[in-house]
């Protein structure tokens, strides 16, 4: 009898390691709005409108909110080449977690205001606007950004602490002007007012991608989706977000920050000229002078490409690692 009873136990035990992994969960997606009001005062205010792609997975719990840098829009966070490779919201949504990528207000289908109006701040706010709809649904919120978005994601956890962690890619609190304002002075009008900008024609790789492979398709795909971004996002993102006042400093919750090898935020030994991106360990030391209330700062260093890690061909390592911290908040 107790032979069998081991055999049954030792039976039942090479069924569980023996059992395929589930399928991915299936996962529903679809074009969201959402009604914000954002002004210079309380008194003076406007009715506008955030647009986004919602996708959420059966039985997901926690949503990642994805704000996109300049001159992007929510493609940015579901690259629709090699979407297999490329697409971060692909990957979240496997992993089981749901995704809310977001059009800045002035890009993509969000409504366009006037752009003065447009500051990182009235950014941030819009967010926790939208971070408010969707607290009854989710239990977990993490709100992510990329370059002028990660801006934006910080200075929404530390003013509204309403998330339960931030994930930062593309953005230091050293950034390198050397190669950052040559970016900027080669941007011209896009069209809605004089105060939205977006890259000239045919500079988006030198821009954003260097030193990463020069992909033919890749870049094509970013130059036919580039979208704009407003001056008046760059001066709060600045005072509120570098070595000056840095906004991060309010933040209480997890943080992961992930960079590739990125002349805008990186440098080799230049003070204040960029982050030491050389190792995780190295950004983490660099960085965390500026999170003093943060539970913990995890940092990830994507080699071989440069600011828009989205469309690195080793993208999904770092959706990877992504993940599985978002597992652990």
């Amino acid at each position: 009898m107790r032979f069998r009873r081991l055999c049954a136990v030792a039976l039942l035990a090479t069924g569980i390691l023996l059992a395929p992994h589930p399928a991915s969960a299936a996962t529903s997606c679809r074009d969201v709005t959402y009604p914000v009001r954002i002004g210079l005062t309380p008194l003076v205010t406007t009715q506008e409108t955030m647009a986004g792609r919602l996708c959420v997975p059966d039985g997901a719990k926690t949503v990642q909110v994805l704000i996109p840098g300049g001159t992007y829009d929510r493609t940015y966070w579901d690259v629709g080449f090699e979407p297999s490779t490329h697409s971060f919201t692909k990957a979240q949504n496997q992993a089981g977690f749901a995704t809310l990528a977001l059009d800045r207000l002035g890009t993509g289908k969000s409504s366009k205001p006037l752009s003065a109006l447009v500051t990182a701040s009235t950014q941030a706010s819009a967010v926790h606007q939208v971070i408010n709809t969707l607290k009854p649904r989710f239990t977990k919120v993490i709100v992510a950004g990329h370059s002028i978005g990660s801006a934006m994601a910080m200075i929404e956890a530390g003013t509204y602490r309403d998330v339960d962690g931030v994930l930062v890619t593309g953005f230091t609190h050293k950034m390198n002007y050397v190669t950052v304002v040559p970016v900027l002075a080669n941007m011209i009008p896009a069209g809605l007012d004089l105060g939205y900008l977006t890259t000239m024609p045919n500079t988006r790789y030198n821009s954003f991608h260097k030193p990463g492979p020069l992909i033919p398709g890749s870049i094509s795909f970013d130059e036919a989706t580039k979208d704009v971004f407003a001056v008046t996002e760059a001066v709060d993102t600045i005072l509120l977000n570098t070595v000056i006042i840095p906004i991060s400093r309010q933040i209480r919750v997890p943080v992961f920050l992930v960079v590739g090898n990125d002349t805008h935020f990186c440098s080799s030994g230049l003070p204040l000229m960029g982050s030491d991106c050389s190792s995780p360990a190295a950004l983490k030391a660099d960085e965390a002078p500026f999170f003093p209330a943060v539970p913990r700062l995890d940092t990830y260093v994507l080699n071989g490409y440069g600011h828009s890690i989205n469309y690195a061909p080793n993208a999904p390592d770092y959706h990877a690692a992504v993940a599985q911290w978002a597992r652990t908040i």
